[in-house]
């Protein structure tokens, strides 16, 4: 008697083989590995490193002083416009002059009184020494004739020493630059009241060439000190940042380096000459000096973007057949997109340098012919 397999069971049993083909499946595709990585490469060679040395610098004029007041009165005249190129000499300032003037006048007028007092004395004295040789006057009268005279000679003196004080005084009433520059912005106006040897009138600076000052570590002071020596060296450039970032038109040169190291700081005082035939260069200007290092021949040099950072230290990837390894490296000065290798690879090592951001230590990948470096 035949046995009877009911169609629901059928249905069960393949159903549940199909679930179970499925899920082996689901697992083979779990367990697969992911696909390879694409990357590019870079493979390292020697080359020579051109970078630059950075320090903040200030700009600073060769000359500048302060104009004031050498003289207390209303301020009668300025005869410059702020801003302007002045020329050695010419008159910027006058201080009202009347009282000045009257002090003058009445010092000449003192001064011509004690000049007619002392050829008086003279003619007397004279007179007197005459009589005395022929013994017709008593000794006393021509000692007093001869102590007139020398009174009246220390009158003139005194007379001539006031006109003197007085003409400084006028003189001192217009100011004139002591040397050609740029003038400021005034500080007083006309009609301004000002006191003597206090009110700030102005500031002259001169404007080119200019100064740039900065400071550099006393384990520098040989190197600058020979560049110097040297004439600045042919093999550095000293050459400026500007505040918005473009690189200033003119090279410069070492002017002096100061006499002595700041001991609280251990740096010197580096000075530095520019042309400034533009008037690019303001006082005070917040600049960085470039100086280009020189180099000790062909260096292991790496594009900047193959590089990685975690926790202040420094790695590449470096490609090991079809897998790549995490390798830290010390790192040197930059050399425009390429920053020197001092340990950690090897000349001819193949690196990533794009793809970075997928990778981990051991990852497959998959890579193009390495770019040789240049």
């Amino acid at each position: 008697m035949n046995k009877i397999v009911r169609p629901s069971v059928v249905a069960l049993v393949a159903l549940s083989g199909f679930i179970v083909s499925c899920g082996d499946k689901n697992a083979q595709q779990q367990q697969a590995p992911p696909p390879p990585v694409q990357v590019a490469t870079y493979q390292v060679q020697r080359g020579e490193a051109t970078y630059f040395d950075e320090y903040p610098a200030t700009a600073a004029p060769l000359k500048q002083v302060e104009l004031r007041a050498m003289a207390s009165g209303y301020v009668t005249g300025i005869y410059f416009e702020d801003g302007q190129q002045v020329k050695k000499g010419q008159r910027l300032y006058q201080i009202d002059q009347q009282q000045y003037q009257a002090s003058m006048d009445q010092a000449v007028a003192q001064l011509r009184v004690a000049e007619a007092n002392e050829r008086r004395a003279q003619r007397e004295a004279d007179r007197y020494r005459a009589l005395d040789k022929q013994e017709a006057i008593a000794k006393q009268i021509l000692d007093n004739a001869l102590a007139d005279l020398e009174t009246a000679q220390m009158q003139v003196q005194s007379a001539k020493a006031a006109v003197d004080q007085t003409r400084t005084g006028l003189n001192y009433s217009n100011i004139y630059a002591p040397f050609a520059g740029t003038i400021g912005i005034s500080q007083v106006r006309m009609g301004a009241l000002v006191t003597q040897n206090q009110t700030l009138l102005n500031t002259l600076s001169t404007d080119s060439p200019m100064a740039v000052d900065f400071e550099v570590n006393q384990k520098d002071i040989v190197r600058f000190t020979n560049l110097m020596q040297r004439g600045n060296g042919k093999d550095s450039t000293f050459t400026l940042s500007l505040p918005d970032g473009s690189l200033y038109a003119y090279t410069g040169k070492i002017d002096l380096i100061d006499r002595a190291v700041n001991p609280q700081t251990g740096t010197i005082k580096v000075r530095l000459v520019f042309p400034n035939p533009e008037g690019m260069l303001k006082v005070g200007m917040t600049v960085n000096v470039r100086v280009k290092g020189g180099n000790n021949g062909p260096t292991l040099l790496i594009p900047n973007k193959a590089v990685m950072e975690q926790m202040g230290e420094y790695f590449v990837y470096v490609v090991q057949g079809d897998s790549v390894v995490q390798q830290l490296v010390q790192l040197g000065n930059q050399a425009g997109d390429k920053i020197v290798v001092r340990e950690g690879i090897d000349e001819n090592t193949v690196i990533v340098t794009e793809g970075i951001q997928k990778l981990r230590n051991g990852a497959k990948v998959s890579t193009s012919a390495p770019v040789a470096g240049k």
